[in-house]
């Protein structure tokens, strides 16, 4: 009898060790050092009838030391967009800014290398909404006719508008929790 009792402490103990260890690591606590205050990476193409290939991806990550400063956001975002007769082009950017809540993330950066005439240096900005289904995707030259301006403030896009494409959406987004 005695011995039944001394096992079913045990065990006890070690679930209640398991949960708790488990539910820190779930929330990112310190117990879990690793957690990034923020993140968006993933690919997807858009949804256009006529055909066009547009492609947007992304590695944007806000480490938990930074949490505090989402301008101190670091990766890359790209993207590419040919019509049905092949026109077209592509760009990346070197990230300046991420902003997260929700499943919603803006990211925005400074255009590094193109093919794209007259654009190198401008600030481009990113929305992206991760619906767990068919997601959506923004873009802050949306209502102009090239790149927009090349002063853009950090962490500026349009709304997510566009639907991406069914089964080619893999956007994920890591929360920003502030702390104010």
């Amino acid at each position: 009898m005695q011995r039944r009792t001394k096992i079913a402490v045990l065990g006890a103990v070690l679930l209640l060790v398991t949960g708790a260890t488990g539910s820190a690591m779930a929330y990112g606590t310190d117990s879990h050092p690793h957690r990034e205050a923020a993140a968006l990476t993933g690919t997807a193409k858009l949804y256009r009838v006529a055909g066009d290939d547009i492609t947007f991806s992304f590695d944007a990550h806000l480490a938990a030391k930074d949490n505090a400063n989402p301008l101190k956001a670091t990766g890359t975002f790209r993207w590419s967009h040919y019509a049905a007769n092949s026109e077209g082009g592509w760009a990346k950017a070197k990230v300046d800014c991420l902003l997260t809540g929700g499943r919603v993330a803006v990211v925005s950066g400074v255009i590094t290398d193109t093919d794209l005439t007259g654009v190198k240096g401008h600030r481009v900005g990113i929305s992206v909404h991760d619906t767990g289904g068919v997601d959506r995707l923004g873009y802050s030259w949306a209502a102009s006719e090239d790149m927009g301006p090349k002063d853009l403030p950090k962490c500026i896009s349009a709304a997510p508008f566009e639907k991406v494409k069914k089964g080619t959406g893999d956007f994920r987004v890591v929360p920003w929790q502030p702390g104010f």
